[in-house]
């Protein structure tokens, strides 16, 4: 079964603009220099509303296989939603320091940057792209 998310040729600026709430609009574009900045890559639009960088092939135990970004977000309206798939609980002394935010498996759910110190989301981001390219990533 094929990944239903992949890269796509949409325009991140495009997609920015149909951001409404001009906060999470500007926090969208203070990740993503952020995130470039960290992985040294473009932002790529990876379905209809997730901004990637970078790539990585996996295999899972089950054989399913597939392409997914090294880290990536989504300004969605309830939260932004970062993707860090070297795991999350991996790093609880980086989120003790964090500010307020909630967590998936390897998702970090924030309202705004102001909540947040941008210090640790740095490490954090860096941590979890330097163990993806390790192949150290948890599911």
């Amino acid at each position: 079964m094929a990944n239903k998310t992949t890269p796509t040729n949409v325009s991140v600026s495009d997609f920015l603009a149909t951001v409404d709430n001009e906060q999470k609009r500007a926090d969208a574009q203070t990740i993503i220099d952020l995130m470039q900045e960290i992985t040294g890559e473009s932002p790529v639009m990876w379905g209809p509303s997730i901004i990637g960088f970078g790539k990585y092939h996996y295999t899972y135990a089950s054989g399913r296989e597939g392409d997914w970004m090294e880290t990536g977000f989504s300004p969605r309206k309830s939260a932004i939603s970062l993707y860090l798939m070297g795991g999350i609980g991996r790093q609880a002394d980086l989120l003790e320091k964090l500010g307020k935010y909630k967590t998936g498996k390897s998702c970090l759910y924030i309202k705004r940057l102001s909540d947040v110190d941008m210090d640790v989301l740095r490490e954090l981001i860096a941590t979890s792209v330097k163990q993806v390219r390790n192949g150290d990533i948890q599911y």
